[in-house]
This record gives structure tokens, sequence and C-alpha cells, in this order.
């Protein structure tokens, strides 16, 4: 397995549950990165979750070991198509995984999600591992 691969919320959730397909596939693949709208979702857990201090470190060090992609003006551009053809579908998704998979289009990256409202975008390359 290679690749590039921009990874969803939800598979890096399950990377922290240490998930042994998660793992192998992602120490199989070429690249991977993370976007900086994940780890809001994320930092959001943590601040919710019993163990808020814990969690938060623990994303910390995942985000300074791995290459994070944040927003641009290209990525809104991106954003605002993918919004607009979904609206004109009547198939709204929620607003930080159009933002992700506007990042997964800029950059020619396969995002790796278990959400299956991304189906709904059009020519966004996607696995679900």
């Amino acid at each position: 397995m290679n690749g590039k691969f921009l990874l969803d919320t939800s598979i890096i959730i399950a990377l922290f549950a240490n998930e042994p397909e998660v793992r192998n596939r992602i120490s199989g693949s070429e690249e991977v990165f993370i976007s900086s709208v994940s780890l809001g979702e994320l930092y959001f857990g943590a601040y919710r979750s019993s163990k808020a201090q814990e969690n938060i470190d623990r994303i910390d060090d995942f985000a300074l070991s791995t290459t994070v992609l944040n927003c641009s003006t290209e990525t809104a551009k991106r954003y605002g198509e993918i919004k607009n053809r979904l609206k004109d579908k009547g198939k709204p998704i929620p607003e930080n995984d159009i933002w992700i998979a506007a990042l997964a289009k800029q950059y020619d990256l396969t995002l790796v999600t278990r959400d299956t409202h991304f189906i709904a975008i059009d020519k966004l390359k996607r696995e679900a591992w």
C-alpha cells in the first residue's frame, strides 16, 4: 500500500484507539497529512472529555509529528464550489467536512474517512479504513 492520504477526524480517532488496520495502512503509506480543521475537532473533543489535559497533550504530540494542512484562499474557493454543488443536489454535509474535502481536493489527496456523507462530493478520492 502506498499513496498520499488526508486523514479525516474519524480515522485519527481510530488511530488513537490503536486500531491495527489503521496503523498498518498508515505505516505503509507514502505520505499522510491531517487538516487544521480535524485538529480543531479533536481539541474540541479533548476539552469536553474527562481527561482533557491528557487528550490535549496527545493531540499536541500527534500534530508535531504529522504534516498539518491549513486552509488558504485556494481552499476557500474549493469550499465554495463544493458547498454550492451540495446545495444544488440537496445533500448538505457538516461544514467542517466541506473544508476537509476542499483540502483533499486542493492537494490531490485521497481522503481517508469512515463518514459516508463524503460520497456526495463529486470527484473526491476517498477510502474507508
